[in-house]
């Protein structure tokens, strides 16, 4: 079962245009563009007359011709003109579904309620452009939505599978401390590394050279947005007592994890660093590294979804530094009685 009275991420805003793409999310196709104005615009990827997709239509204006008969929308979805006759059958119409564009970022409402607007993740680096510069992309993994969750929240791997970007053997050896938040519905997880090696990730970006302090702190809300508070500094020098960090360079690694359907899904990144906000070559640099270290993730997850469907009687075997996926798997699995309930 989807979780549907939530927020997740549908695009890229930088992927959208006047020509529609489609997207599969949560097992429904819609159709993404943006129309004349630049309003963004989620529609039901499939005109009512014969099924046609509504992506392969044509933005005039304000509205979506369909590429088969002509059939045209305006945003909301109402069908406003058909070929041939003056009388519009009102089961014409098709579905909007609520989308916000934040920052790199257009959101989806799939539920059949109203948009909750204030169950939006804060994403305050995304918007900030004199504070914060951003990179982002995405990648389809042919994996289940729980694999990358637990992949996202167990970073030990980051020593072994991302070795020539971010992983060090600091990564897999320090021990993690997990929270969980059950009413604000957050699984936490955090990782401290003093005076270790500073991966070519951060070097580079950072001109921090040797060892470093170098911080981990998730934040998981289920069911898809992941917050990665990473924090690289000299070593010896912790943020002062009054909160200020001046002296360390901050990231924040933001996913948007968005089931396609059963068995795929959606893995939208974002890194936001308050660091050389203006500097081109280093948007290019961390682009680039982070495009190769989520690839690595895809494969991974793929290789893992296609032993597990081959071999459905594997008990696997789970240790500490499991705990935050744990947690995880708990909180999606209530959330998921609740709504089958309600």
């Amino acid at each position: 079962m989807f979780l549907r009275d939530h927020w997740y991420v549908a695009a890229l805003s930088s992927e959208l245009t006047t020509k529609p793409i489609t997207r599969q999310i949560l097992g429904e196709h819609v159709a993404l563009y943006r129309v004349a104005s630049g309003e963004v615009v989620a529609l039901a990827d499939q005109c009512p007359h014969r099924g046609y997709p509504l992506s392969l239509g044509t933005v005039v204006g304000e509205q979506l011709v369909c590429g088969y008969h002509g059939f045209t929308f305006d945003c909301a979805g109402t069908c406003v003109a058909v070929p041939g006759q003056d009388r519009i059958p009102s089961r014409l119409s098709v579905r909007r579904y609520p989308s916000i564009e934040r920052g790199p970022w257009v959101w989806i409402w799939m539920g059949h309620g109203e948009a909750d607007e204030s169950a939006l993740p804060d994403t305050p680096w995304l918007t900030d452009a004199d504070v914060w510069s951003c990179v982002a992309g995405v990648a389809t993994i042919d994996a289940s939505f729980d694999l990358l969750v637990e992949n996202l929240l167990d970073l030990s791997h980051e020593t072994y599978l991302h070795s020539g970007s971010i992983g060090t053997p600091e990564v897999s050896t320090t021990p993690i401390e997990v929270e969980v938040d059950e009413d604000a519905r957050v699984v936490r997880v955090f990782r401290h590394m003093n005076d270790v090696v500073c991966p070519p990730f951060y070097s580079r970006t950072t001109g921090l050279d040797g060892h470093v302090d170098r911080w981990q702190d998730i934040d998981y809300s289920p069911p898809g947005f992941y917050l990665l508070h990473a924090r690289i500094g000299p070593v010896g020098r912790p943020p002062m007592p009054d909160g200020s960090d001046n002296h360390a360079f901050h990231m924040k690694i933001l996913y948007g994890l968005t089931p396609a359907s059963e068995g795929r899904v959606h893995d939208f990144w974002v890194l936001a660093r308050d660091f050389c906000v203006v500097d081109r070559e280093i948007d290019a640099f961390l682009a680039k590294m982070q495009t190769g270290v989520v690839q690595e993730d895809v494969d991974a997850l793929n290789v893992l979804q296609a032993r597990t469907q081959s071999a459905p009687e594997f008990n696997e075997v789970s240790i500490k530094i499991d705990r935050g996926g744990l947690a995880a798997r708990r909180l999606l699995a209530a959330m998921t009685e609740a709504a089958l309930s309600s």
